[in-house]
């Protein structure tokens, strides 16, 4: 094998090292001013579980797992990154070689590293290209182009391009034998055939400065710009959050010295929440996904966090006296911004109280924002501080507080349902493996009733040892935590423990996902430790194990909706579907939007209790599952059940299309 022939005729190395140091400490400065503002916020840890931090890091970052799940820009970015991350790699290896005496580029190695080199950078070329067609032809509506979106795209596609043109002058200049290992550089050469020695030199000269202040350049303008995402988004999903989904985190009601509750003002974010503003890159699919925002709320996902950012930015700095004053402001507008509360300023309120918590914005967004904790920690501070919250959510508040359900039914009927039915409540004996939790709307609304009825028959012809609370349940609380109110949950929450914890309670089965939810991965924070299953995976089981045969078919086409909490909280996708596949005559056609990418029903964040202004969302939904052309739709929530029903009423085809939870449907079949 032939060794390189170099080609390099460049002096003033000296000015080359002093531009790189020069470079870096702009980058030093621009990262480091970048740091401080993250330091506002309160500490939190996220450093711990490094194994799997790190498996995030290499699965979603290196591997692009979630950037992927829109596949042609997931593709392009894939093509981009390692595209130039393999070609500056590759350079400086060269740049090892050529300039400081390195020599281990021959033979082999080097022909193979130049046609991986090229191969790489044509690719990200190509994926610049399509970028900017995209950006700039097709126009999304959900990207919003700024000046350094442009200029981040053609510092990149310029690096590139000058590195070709380096390479096709050397090939041209030294009729390099093995140009076809290099066949980027070998296009621009049988461009250059023509043109003299001398002049090649010159131009090659005169080029590499320019691509070398480019590739500097890069480094130094990347922590003001867009493209310090390159660094932070990486480390986002490095310092993604382990805990279980469904759990917000646990305030302290009893703590003395708090002055405040929830977020009112920046510094009450932590480090973590902040870092957030930074890796978001604005591609808008939180936007895309957020039914809020589908349907015509003032809440954008995407705006929420460059709002944050912004305010950070203003602040920010004056809190970590970066600068002193903002532009021409006086030292009293200066304090106005410090003193700024974020609800009702920073984010308007009625943008707030928009969010369904249905979690869309946290799963699509290939960087690993954290939208949720943020919104629901600034619903806090409104009504745990202002009282500040939409006027029906005062009723709601009421009933939980009088009688331990929204509906403001009297406790003592809350096991009316059950008569008839041979249940026993653990009171009457509590020697069972399970507790069935009814949960409010399973207990009092008069269409869910028919959802426990079923379940209840399903597990007596199973044979399942089960018992109720009865009169003893109060609402579990998962509508008033995400409407902010951490108090009154917690009150309900530490009653309920207490109950179910004096009856020795393991095992707990809920239908309704809110329910489950909260059993499953909340009460542990107060100190009810159970296990908890949906009724989903338990007839799942019971089907596999045949403990429950199916034998009468039901013929029809359906369709099955994904609630929020069962899927994108807390994973349970496959059950669910395989209940369904065992229901004999069952044909199941998919939504569009099904499992991890499920459209919301619109009732999730405590929005069920509280009045819808522009397009409804279960509208959406609705329309999405008639499409389908289906005569019924299964569902594994109360909430999503009722919500679907009241479209389908509205739209005139609830005679045509039935909603039913899957627990009915399975109970058809025997």
């Amino acid at each position: 094998m032939p060794t390189r022939e170099i080609y390099w005729n460049i002096s003033g190395y000296h000015w080359m090292y002093l531009l790189f140091l020069v470079c870096l400490a702009v980058f030093v400065r621009g990262f480091y001013g970048r740091y401080k503002l993250w330091r506002i916020g309160k500490p939190e840890k996220r450093t711990d579980q490094l194994g799997r931090r790190l498996a995030n890091l290499i699965y979603f970052g290196f591997g692009h797992r979630r950037i992927l799940g829109e596949v042609m820009p997931g593709a392009m970015h894939l093509l981009l990154f390692w595209g130039f991350v393999v070609f500056a790699i590759g350079t400086f290896f060269v740049a090892l070689d050529a300039d400081l005496g390195f020599s281990f580029m021959e033979g082999r190695l080097y022909l193979i590293l130049t046609l991986l080199l090229d191969i790489c950078g044509l690719l990200a070329v190509l994926a610049i290209v399509v970028f900017i067609w995209r950006r700039y032809y097709l126009k999304p509506a959900r990207l919003d182009n700024k000046p350094e979106d442009l200029i981040s795209l053609l510092l990149l596609l310029f690096i590139l391009v000058t590195g070709f043109i380096l390479e096709g002058i050397r090939i041209a200049n030294t009729g390099d034998p093995w140009a076809l290992w290099s066949p980027g550089g070998m296009m621009i050469a049988s461009v250059l055939g023509g043109v003299d020695r001398e002049t090649l030199n010159v131009i090659h000269r005169s080029l590499w400065w320019f691509h070398l202040v480019l590739a500097l350049g890069f480094i130094a303008y990347l922590p003001y710009s867009k493209l310090i995402h390159i660094l932070v988004s990486p480390l986002n999903q490095f310092f993604a959050s382990l805990k279980p989904k469904g759990a917000l985190d646990l305030l302290d009601m009893e703590d003395e010295e708090a002055e405040t509750y929830g977020l009112e003002k920046l510094e009450d974010l932590t480090w973590k929440q902040l870092f957030d503003t930074d890796a978001c890159t604005r591609c808008g699919r939180c936007q895309d996904n957020c039914p809020a925002y589908y349907t015509g709320k003032p809440l954008s996902p995407k705006n929420f966090i460059q709002d944050l950012k912004k305010h950070l930015e203003e602040k920010g700095r004056l809190l970590a006296g970066t600068k002193q004053r903002i532009g021409n402001s006086s030292s009293r507008e200066d304090t106005a911004i410090v003193d700024t509360k974020l609800a009702g300023n920073v984010f308007s309120e009625e943008s707030l109280w928009s969010c369904t918590t249905c979690r869309s914005c946290q799963e699509q967004c290939p960087s690993f924002v954290e939208h949720l904790d943020k919104l629901i920690g600034l619903r806090r501070n409104l009504v745990l501080m202002e009282s500040s919250f939409p006027p029906e959510i005062q009723t709601l508040f009421k009933n939980l507080e009088n009688n331990g359900n929204p509906w403001g039914a009297g406790w003592a009927s809350r096991a009316d349902w059950a008569e008839g039915h041979q249940v026993r409540t653990l009171a009457e004996d509590n020697d069972v493996e399970y507790l069935y939790w009814v949960g409010c709307a399973g207990a009092f609304d008069e269409r869910n009733k028919k959802v426990v009825e079923a379940v209840v028959k399903l597990l007596q012809k199973a044979k399942v040892s089960f018992g109720i609370l009865g009169t003893e349940e109060k609402c579990c609380g998962d509508s008033v935590r995400r409407i902010g109110n951490e108090y009154l949950y917690q009150m309900m929450a530490a009653e309920n423990i207490a109950i179910m914890n004096n009856y020795g309670v393991k095992k707990i089965i809920a239908h309704c996902p809110h329910c489950f939810n909260t059993l499953k991965n909340e009460y542990s924070q107060l100190g009810g430790n159970y296990e908890v299953i949906h009724h989903t995976e338990l007839l799942a089981t019971l089907l596999k194990t045949g403990q429950i045969k199916l034998q009468k078919p039901v013929i029809v086409q359906s369709t099955y909706h994904d609630s929020c909490y069962l899927g994108r909280y807390n994973h349970i996708f496959s059950a669910p579907r395989a209940v369904l596949q065992s229901v004999p005559g069952l044909t199941l056609s998919e939504m569009p939007r099904n499992m991890k990418k499920s459209f919301c029903c619109g009732a999730g964040g405590g929005r069920m209790w509280m009045e819808e202004n522009g397009g409804r969302i279960n509208d959406i939904r609705a329309d999405e599952a008639v499409a389908t052309g289906v005569s019924l739709i299964v569902s594994n929530c109360p909430y999503c059940l009722t919500m679907l029903e009241d479209s389908l009423k509205n739209k005139e085809k609830a005679d045509e299309i039935k909603v039913m939870d899957i627990a009915e449907l399975v109970q058809k079949c025997i």
